[in-house]
């Protein structure tokens, strides 16, 4: 990978990552806005806990060079399980959508930085 494009993954990774950690702290913390949405999107308060577990478990492998397209994975699953209660729970288009983007945003991060990822992905890049 080209410098500009290993360090943009980087920089990309590490976006996700923070904004990962600060939905974290915001499941284990569970102020009111964080209690408010478990509710409207029909969970229990006493899910946020586990909730941010989970989430945490697969930041922290994503945020590790040697699991981070395993942790994206995961991610992925989990992200995917954000659209269906949003869409579920009538959620506005962009609440819906937004896992998705930010999905494209985690593995943007891991295809900039790992070369051998291209040879899975149909996408062909010129020369």
């Amino acid at each position: 990978a080209s410098r500009a494009r290993l360090w943009t993954g980087r920089a990309l990774t590490t976006l996700a990552t923070l904004f990962l950690l600060f939905d974290i702290f915001g499941k284990f913390a569970r102020p009111p806005q964080v209690m408010q949405a478990f509710a409207r999107l029909g969970f229990s308060a006493s899910f946020s806990v586990e909730i941010g577990a989970i989430l945490l478990a697969c930041t922290v492998l994503y945020a590790i060079p040697r699991t981070t397209a395993f942790g994206a994975l995961i991610l992925t699953g989990y992200l995917g399980g954000a659209v269906a209660i949003q869409w579920r729970a009538a959620s506005p288009p962009f609440e819906t959508s937004f896992p998705i983007l930010f999905a494209v945003l985690v593995w943007a991060g891991v295809f900039l930085r790992e070369d051998r990822l291209w040879s899975l992905c149909p996408i062909r890049r010129s020369r």
